[in-house]
């Protein structure tokens, strides 16, 4: 009988699947088809100079974000960023369409979605009547967070912000950056894997305004998911890994922001992008 020989590699089967080499990243947010009609009031319509009684703020919207990954939000004011915020927050419902957030549903699962997510906006703000302390706790409370667990994380929080020495100062009688690094901390208290942050850098001076960047970054490298919206063009160079920009409602381009800007930096791609999708209107 002849010997039989074996090849060293793997055998595999005629019909069994390809094994990537590496896994695709894992997509923490997965909007599909997101759209939002406002009705108009007669004031409305004289402001914007339209005779429609509606406004399609957002049309037909699809994207994802990736775990570890800050994805940039960018469009002019009234392209529809904030009510997308708003509808992945289940602040509002969408029309149409869906968004799924670690698998669920902003329109049939609105209080897993909202375990899963902490979300800031300058539209949302803390009751100036109590202190960071009492609101920090009020917040983890409503979320049921273990007493010590809550103290453990305040503690971290308020030090890495300075809002340690105005632990027990009225909100009312802070500065601007220090309202605004509470609003941060508070929105934080439950440790969520995805976080929504729209204009968070907005008013603040430049080192506190770098010292919430510096904290997006961090928290990126603890493999949060950060979807940030903003209109400063060099944040999202500096810090955004993937950026979409939204033009009446509708996703323009999105591509990395090393794609994005391979040829020209991001603000003059943004306006040869509005121009093209306005037809060579400028801003």
């Amino acid at each position: 009988m002849e010997e039989q020989t074996f090849s060293a590699g793997p055998v595999s089967e005629p019909n069994a699947p390809e094994i990537p080499a590496e896994a695709p990243p894992e997509n923490v947010l997965v909007a599909t088809g997101l759209k939002k009609t406002f009705r108009l009031s007669s004031k409305q319509r004289k402001i914007e100079k339209t005779p429609l009684k509606e406004k399609i703020a957002v049309n037909g919207l699809s994207f994802s974000a990736r775990k570890g990954e800050i994805y940039g939000l960018l469009g002019p004011n009234g392209a529809g960023k904030t009510t997308t915020l708003r509808m992945l927050a289940t602040l509002i419902r969408p029309d149409e369409g869906d968004a799924l957030i670690n698998g669920f549903s902003i329109v049939h699962q609105p209080d897993k979605v909202r375990s899963q997510i902490g979300f800031l906006t300058s539209e949302l703000k803390p009751d100036e009547f109590f202190t960071p302390s009492y609101t920090f706790d009020f917040f983890s409370e409503l979320q049921n967070i273990p007493t010590q667990v809550r103290d453990e994380r305040k503690a971290m929080l308020f030090s890495r912000f300075g809002i340690d020495k105005f632990a027990e100062t009225k909100i009312s009688d802070l500065s601007t950056g220090m309202k605004q690094k509470t609003s941060i901390a508070i929105s934080l208290v439950h440790d969520p894997e995805f976080v929504i942050f729209d204009e968070p850098t907005n008013g603040l001076d430049v080192l506190t305004a770098k010292s919430v960047t510096d904290f997006l970054v961090e928290l990126k490298n603890r493999g949060k998911t950060i979807l940030l919206s903003t209109h400063i063009f060099s944040l999202v160079e500096k810090i955004c890994d993937r950026a979409g920009i939204i033009i009446d409602g509708k996703m323009a381009a999105e591509d990395t922001v090393a794609a994005l800007t391979k040829e020209k930096n991001l603000e003059e791609v943004f306006f040869d992008i509005y121009a093209a999708a306005k037809g060579g209107k400028e801003i």
